[in-house]
């Protein structure tokens, strides 16, 4: 998110447009703008490798709010906008953050959660009123400062969250050396090389900017002098319009959005331009091969797709010619050394499914829990995991077939079941609980709790409609079930353990891969 040098190449060039509203802000102002809020930064007290949040909608301040941070030296947390005031005031204060800035779209949950996060000294909303004290209006708090660069500008990146099978989310914390931030990190050299990113590109950003890959695609096309366009929600038949309206060239999507681009009606479809795209990429959760192989005879061959945990262990990707070659493949590896291993963690013979290990590509801990730090490594300290089950071909391509600890991919978004576990057994109605994901033809997967009543409980439409109304009272509604069913009885073992594969196989039935 940082404009640099292209602040004073083409200052007058848009570097985002809002793709519903149409604003569009301009290199120059982007810098001003992010240098007014270092600024504030640090007159708040924030110096090199202290911690902010932003927790807001996709918008027109959005990447101003992430570029301040990265030529401050900082780690700055985007949140997921759908969370609960609960589960944000729990990143709030596991991450450290001092600053949260919000909008006016979010400002309900974010007072509610700051009322939780006394660690927080100040919340900066982008587009509304301040409250006279620990609330502010962004602009008015930074219209003192200067929107020139900061004396001691140094490297900042994102320090993102994902949730572990606890439930509780946990910080993926990289080094930070102590650079200008004119240089970025040697990731994102390397993908900018694998993406094909290039002086003048257009891309479109259909996805939400508090997602890993989406706000790397921004920041990395605000780093070439592109132009991104940034969707405020994704809506398939304007993803559609706005490639040809923009003449895009570059885009990112998950395989929930290439399924609801196919759902389109034909002469939709084929109502619009699409001759500009150069490079379409996809990640975030394996694709069925029919949605890609009618998404590559729609588009032809320029889809990419990779396979990467946000924690940065390892990279594999594939170009459109290679998956054809090998159908259902998530590529080779480009970065890090792969091992799969078998539960004693020897090696898993050639096309035999294992947990797929990495000699990581890049270091990283989980932020004040060296616990799940270690936990995500091997003995020596030599590899770690994220637990994702797969297998390798005789040609070296990567094949997924499970989830790690059954977490659910719902239209490319990570949900662990625990949370929502833990939550619906605390209900007075409950004696047992298990929640998985279940196949969703659109989604990919969808939240299922199957549930065991207290005695003397009456289990039917009543109580689901009960159960889900309480859930969504307490966790973002992607988290909570879609449907519960019951049973008399759930199957756990006599460790207490519950032997959720046997219910989740129940309604996967024979297919030979887990993931759809």
């Amino acid at each position: 998110m940082y404009p640099g040098s292209q602040a004073k190449i083409r200052p007058q060039h848009p570097a985002f447009i809002m793709a519903q509203s149409g604003e569009a802000v301009s290199y120059g102002e982007l810098e001003r703008r992010s240098n007014r809020l270092a600024h504030l930064l640090r007159a708040e007290g924030l110096r090199r490798l202290d911690h902010y949040a932003i927790f807001m909608e996709n918008n027109a301040r959005y990447v101003e709010c992430c570029g301040a941070g990265e030529r401050a030296g900082l780690y700055y947390t985007c949140v997921n906008s759908y969370l609960a005031a609960e589960e944000l005031a729990y990143i709030l204060d596991n991450s450290e953050a001092k600053i949260l800035i919000t909008s006016t779209a979010k400002r309900e949950v974010a007072l509610a959660a700051l009322a939780q996060s006394p660690r927080v000294a100040r919340c900066l909303v982008v587009d509304g009123p301040g409250d006279g004290g620990r609330v502010a209006n962004l602009d008015a708090a930074a219209a003192g400062f200067p929107d020139t660069p900061i004396a001691d500008e140094s490297l900042g990146t994102a320090m993102l969250y994902s949730s572990g099978t606890t439930g509780r989310p946990k910080g993926i914390l990289r080094p930070l050396v102590e650079q200008s931030p004119a240089q970025q990190l040697p990731l994102f050299d390397f993908l900018a090389r694998l993406w094909r990113y290039r002086e003048g590109m257009i891309y479109l950003s259909p996805a939400p900017l508090y997602h890993s890959a989406p706000q790397a695609a921004v920041a990395l096309t605000v780093r070439m002098g592109g132009t991104a366009i940034i969707m405020e929600h994704f809506d398939p038949e304007s993803y559609l319009a706005l490639v040809e309206r923009h003449r895009v060239t570059h885009s990112q999507l998950v395989p929930t959005m290439f399924s609801r681009l196919l759902k389109l009606p034909e002469e939709i479809r084929r109502r619009h331009d699409l001759s500009s795209l150069e490079i379409a990429i996809h990640a975030a959760a394996p694709c069925p091969v029919p949605v890609k192989e009618h998404m590559i005879d729609w588009w032809g061959p320029i889809i990419h797709e990779y396979y990467g945990a946000t924690e940065g262990l390892g990279f594999t990707a594939c170009d459109s010619a290679e998956w054809l070659a090998h159908r259902g493949t998530v590529g080779r590896v480009l970065l890090g050394a792969l091992h799969v291993l078998d539960e004693e963690m020897r090696p898993a013979p050639t096309g035999t499914p294992g947990t797929l290990w990495f000699k990581t590509a890049t270091s990283f801990e989980y932020f004040k829990d060296p616990v799940k730090t270690r936990e995500a490594r091997s003995a020596d300290g030599s590899m770690s995991t994220v637990g994702d089950v797969g297998y390798v071909d005789a040609d070296g391509y990567l094949y997924l077939t499970d989830r790690r600890s059954f977490m659910i991919i719902s239209g490319g978004v990570n949900i662990y079941p625990q949370e929502c576990e833990n939550l619906l057994v605390t209900h007075p109605k409950v004696a047992d609980a298990a929640v998985f994901g279940v196949p969703n033809e659109d989604l990919g997967e969808e939240v299922k709790a199957v549930v065991q009543a207290m005695p003397g409980i009456r289990p039917g439409p009543a109580l689901e409609e009960e159960l889900i109304a309480f859930c969504r009272q307490h966790l973002a509604h992607l988290k909570c079930p879609r449907s519960v069913d019951f049973e008399d009885q759930l199957p756990r073992l006599p460790t207490g353990k519950l032997y959720k594969r046997l219910l989740r196989e129940r309604y996967w039935g024979e297919r030979k891969s887990r993931i759809v």
